[in-house]
């Protein structure tokens, strides 16, 4: 068959990334509000430049042969990248190699966009592998990764406010010193992109609320996990709180200085796992603009009416409930609560995700992939990526759909 590329063209696309200009033909497109059938998408300078439906006896340079195509996925919460650097305790790998590793499940599951989850905390006993250090250096190799990687890699900075050394790792990271270097001239012209303000999640994981509400599900994590007994768990339980509670201080010192830089439009805020409307009240105040991991129905519906997008985690939506008794992101979707979700620790969760809700005819197909693709971007402030229409970025995704779960045969990205 004549497909019109050329060998060079061919040999690009052998590589792996595909050609800045090309029509991509014979594809099922996925709109932010319905399915065109038999569509063509046409880039020109990595950028869309026409989704419409195909012509009879009009070549392209590739036959997506009913694939559907569907913009490439934003994640907006991914801890997958830590659970790569350590898969089991004691065996840490070199971070550049895990990022690179995960990069390839990350296409894989057809994301181009990723935020990797960067903890600002000290576990202090909570059984995770985090702290400052580490996070200082999740955030060096993700920004020399962004140069060269196949995927959009960005940073989710994670506080706990109740970390004082969290805190100041933060604000080195997101305030950093003046440079007493003269500035070098520039050559790029003075019309440059509206910066993208930095992605950062408070949240205060003290068992006896917010994710943990139930401090019940915290202990049976510990006797799980750790090989406590069960009064073991509670007396770590108790004593984790009582250490907490004495840093109530920072708490109110992280929450001020993030609410100055929120609303001088610095960062842009998240609130994670949020379990009542006064928090969410107390999150628009503060300059808030996302709901994260709602753990309750009213916090996700007094999000929304203070039109606040709320993500939700894929995997919730898989399981068909929370694995620590919180909100099922099943029954937010229900009811209309949801704009997004994230994979939080499973890429390919998140086309599965979307497909399982339109087979359960929760939501239609374009719905539950505008929750993956537009309704993601919209949470991270994103407006040039996560729909197929002209004038954005050209990151695609060749999807076959099988009888339950999703295949992706093809990820283009700009």
């Amino acid at each position: 068959m004549n497909t019109g590329v050329s060998e060079r063209r061919v040999e690009h696309w052998t590589l792996g990334s595909p050609p800045t200009d090309y029509v991509l033909g014979h594809v099922r497109a996925v709109l932010a509000d319905r399915i065109v059938e038999d569509a063509l998408v046409a880039v020109r300078g990595g950028v869309i430049a026409a989704v419409e439906p195909h012509p009879p006896g009009l070549a392209a340079d590739v036959d997506g042969q009913g694939l559907l195509c569907v913009p490439g996925l934003v994640d907006v919460h991914s801890d997958g990248l830590e659970k790569e650097r350590l898969p089991r305790p004691g065996a840490e790998l070199p971070l550049e190699f895990a990022l690179l590793s995960f990069e390839g499940k990350l296409r894989a599951a057809a994301v181009t966009t990723v935020f990797h989850g960067a903890g600002f905390e000290e576990s202090h006993g909570r059984g995770l592998a985090r702290s400052v250090a580490r996070a200082e250096q999740a955030c060096a190799a993700v920004a020399a990764a962004r140069a060269e990687g196949l995927v959009d890699h960005r940073i989710l900075y994670r506080l706990d406010v109740r970390c004082p050394e969290g805190l100041a790792g933060l604000r080195r990271q997101l305030d950093p010193v003046p440079s007493t270097e003269p500035p070098v001239p520039s050559t790029a012209p003075t019309a440059a992109p509206r910066p993208t303000p930095a992605l950062v999640s408070h949240e205060d994981h003290t068992p006896g609320q917010g994710q943990y509400a139930d401090r019940a599900y915290y202990e049976r994590y510990l006797v799980g996990t750790r090989g406590m007994s069960d009064p073991e768990a509670a007396q770590h339980v108790d004593e984790l709180i009582e250490d907490r509670n004495g840093r109530l201080d920072v708490r109110e010192e992280a929450l001020a200085w993030l609410a100055g830089r929120a609303h001088a439009g610095r960062i842009r805020l998240l609130g994670h796992d949020p379990s009542s409307p006064e928090e969410i009240d107390e999150l628009v105040v503060r300059g808030g603009a996302v709901a994260e991991f709602p753990t309750t129905v009213a916090a996700a519906r007094a999000a929304r009416e203070r039109g606040l997008p709320v993500v939700m985690g894929a995997p919730n939506v898989l399981r068909g409930g929370s694995h620590n008794g919180n909100a099922s992101g099943r029954e937010l979707m229900a009811a209309g609560l949801v704009t997004a979700l994230a994979s939080d620790y499973l890429p390919s969760g998140l086309l599965a995700a979307a497909f399982a809700l339109a087979s359960d005819a929760v939501v239609d197909l374009a719905a539950a992939i505008r929750l993956v693709t537009a309704g993601a971007a919209e949470v991270a402030d994103l407006p040039d990526r996560g729909r197929l229409a002209p004038g954005l970025r050209a990151d695609l995704a060749l999807i076959a759909a099988g009888p339950r779960w999703p295949v992706v045969r093809s990820v283009l990205r700009a």
